[in-house]
């Protein structure tokens, strides 16, 4: 038997389960618009996602899978299923920080699939002031990297927008460095954001130690600027590289392999409980001896564990600032709304910025 003839039967059943994964998807795609109609009798017009539903399918989804496709790749799939069914309720706009090609979008596609229509904004600030004003559905912000830490502009915007966080995104960050050039010999200036620059400080210390380092906007200007001239590069992404036709003169040079960045989802409402949450919250306490410590002492007296802590300049004072906390548990659930309460009492400022699902990785 040939090796033809023994591929002809396999090829003829994985023709059959393609046929019935259409036909699923397509009933799958029919239950969504019912659930639309549902709505818009009862005049639901606005919550046509649902992050905590979505959260507790993708959490299901790899439990269930049996393999051999990994857990994150069966998610990314059923996540896609989900993105085009949503659209057939309503198409989700939703804003980033551009321009095409950035970090941010791949964390927006991650999160919401490639049903979405993605904005580019300039700035941290743009996204927030688009969402408040209902143009955007849904905006994603980065908020903290495992290597360089903190983004305090999206910090700081917290503190004075009325918005709320949905969700959040663990995205790993590969930086390549891409250029016209064919050898990185050729290379004498190097673009890229302040903090992916910061990121990859010791690949380019070593093999680019003479070139000119430039912080710009973001990752993406960073590939537009490189592609106009042979002896520039940029410090980006894949995405970048297709969409500029860069070549890749060498990949992966973030100097820790495990690095990430968490970006959060901000809309004009948070999410109900998925049974994996966090709430976040925005506080501050008066500068005597002690404040702090009492200021968390609810979460210990109710067993809550706090999963970050951070300080900003409450910009109200010299030396007085506010914290960013983070802690598992959403604000419906009985232990957080208590620790919640005393807080409320003890805070000199106490801003609930969102209770949502724990990104599903």
């Amino acid at each position: 038997m040939t090796s033809e003839d023994r591929l002809a039967p396999i090829r003829e059943r994985i023709d059959a389960i393609d046929a019935e994964l259409l036909r699923l998807i397509s009933e799958r795609a029919d239950c969504a618009r019912e659930v639309a109609k549902i709505k818009e009798a009862a005049g639901q017009t606005t919550h046509y996602y649902r992050p905590e539903r979505e959260a507790e399918i993708l959490r299901r989804i790899k439990t269930q899978n049996p393999g051999p496709l990994e857990d994150e790749e069966i998610a990314r799939l059923f996540r896609e299923i989900m993105s085009a069914c949503l659209a057939l309720e309503r198409p989700l706009s939703v804003g980033y920080l551009g321009p095409e090609g950035t970090f941010t979008q791949a964390a927006a596609l991650k999160h919401f699939g490639h049903s979405v229509r993605t904005q580019p904004f300039g700035t941290i600030g743009d996204i927030f002031r688009e969402v408040e004003a209902g143009s955007c559905n849904f905006g994603v912000v980065p908020v903290e990297n495992s290597t360089e830490g903190v983004v305090s502009h999206t910090l700081d915007m917290f503190a004075r927008s009325p918005l709320l966080i949905a969700g959040e995104v663990m995205l790993r960050i590969h930086h390549h460095l891409l250029s016209r050039a064919t050898e990185i010999g050729a290379v004498r200036k190097v673009y890229s954001h302040q903090q992916s620059l910061a990121q990859c400080r010791g690949w380019l210390d070593r093999h680019l130690p003479a070139a000119e380092r430039i912080a710009v906007g973001s990752n993406a200007e960073a590939a537009k600027l490189a592609a106009r001239s042979g002896d520039c590069a940029a410090v980006a992404g894949e995405a970048a590289a297709e969409l500029y036709e860069l070549r890749s003169l060498a990949q992966r040079i973030e100097d820790e392999p495990g690095n990430t960045t968490r970006f959060l989802i901000i809309g004009r409402e948070d999410a109900p409980p998925s049974g994996r949450d966090k709430t976040s919250l925005l506080l501050s306490c008066r500068n005597e001896a002690g404040g702090l410590h009492r200021l968390l002492t609810p979460f210990a007296e109710q067993d809550i564990s706090m999963t970050r802590i951070e300080s900003r300049p409450s910009r109200q004072g010299v030396w007085d600032y506010v914290f960013f906390v983070d802690v598992c548990g959403h604000r419906g659930d009985a232990e957080v709304s208590g620790a919640l309460a005393q807080l409320k009492t003890a805070a000199n400022l106490y801003k609930v910025l969102g209770s949502y699902p724990e990104a599903v990785l």
